[in-house]
């Protein structure tokens, strides 16, 4: 059996002011894309029931047996993270606006894609499993189109956080609870920063991008880019739910209903992170 870390240790339309008829494209796929979420649901069940030889990283000696539910939600979250790197690496190496940003809010993104890879190696090493997805979807015009390419990125970090507010809910132990809502912080930092960006983003680029549409099917102002006094859950009780979401990024059928590109897909390659400080590092479940 794999172990637990010891105990001490909704959518509406994506859509921006050039494309008004967009529909969600999460909205879409929970209507036409059922099937594909089904498949996908089924597979994480698979996944979560896998054997798994791995502890995690925290060498104390009292640890429980890493429950199922658990386990499901650890692999969602892996998914998860292999399409944040996935997407932060192709907004870094491919995006025609990135190279024109400032050189700080380039950094905000490069240090985004250090700590959703780090995320990722935590995840797989309580899980003892990759990902069961390393390849993904994405709307038509992503990377290409910096207004699509923003109002993508926050919906996902916006999915993020709600998936991670999943965990702080009903993970079977406070190690695990703490590290969700330690994960959970980073990824609400991301949100913020990706709505930093979006003003900087240069004229040619049709910057600069004053407002950006995230899970909700709204058009946000950007002013102020931390414009949330709680963190929002989108009424997600149980993971499913966030594999719902997450279900045209990995599923051809459900990208096919929700509009997606599905001419490509973009591979996960995974790497060794570098996060920024050392006091901003994992260091243990405890976080000291």
């Amino acid at each position: 059996m794999s172990k637990t870390p010891d105990q001490n240790a909704s959518n509406s339309s994506l859509q921006d002011s050039r494309h008004p008829d967009r529909r969600s494209f999460l909205k879409k796929a929970s209507l036409a894309g059922a099937t594909g979420a089904f498949a996908f649901a089924g597979l994480l069940d698979i996944a979560s029931g896998a054997p798994a030889s791995a502890k995690a990283h925290d060498h104390d000696d009292d640890s429980d047996d890493l429950r199922h539910e658990d386990r499901e939600i650890l692999i969602a979250a892996e998914i998860a993270e292999a399409l944040a790197v996935t997407t932060y690496s192709n907004i870094i190496e491919t995006a025609p606006f990135f190279g024109r940003l400032a050189s700080d809010d380039q950094g905000y993104l490069r240090a985004a894609l250090q700590e959703e890879m780090s995320h990722y190696a935590l995840e797989q090493s309580v899980t003892a499993s990759p990902s069961p997805f390393t390849s993904f979807f994405y709307p038509k015009d992503m990377f290409a189109d910096a207004q699509t390419t923003l109002n993508v990125l926050v919906t996902l970090e916006d999915a993020f956080i709600a998936a991670y507010l999943v965990g702080v809910r009903n993970f079977s132990n406070s190690n695990l609870r703490v590290t969700a809502a330690r994960i959970m912080g980073i990824e609400s930092d991301h949100r913020t920063l990706a709505r930093v960006v979006a003003p900087g983003v240069a004229a040619q680029d049709g910057g600069p991008i004053e407002t950006v549409t995230g899970i909700q099917g709204v058009a946000e102002s950007v002013d102020p880019p931390n414009n949330n006094g709680y963190e929002r859950t989108l009424c997600w009780h149980k993971i499913e739910q966030a594999v719902a979401a997450l279900t045209p990024f990995v599923d051809i059928n459900a990208a096919k209903a929700a509009g997606f590109d599905v001419s490509k897909s973009f591979a996960f390659s995974p790497f060794t992170p570098k996060l920024p400080f050392h006091l901003g590092e994992f260091s243990s479940f405890e976080g000291c």
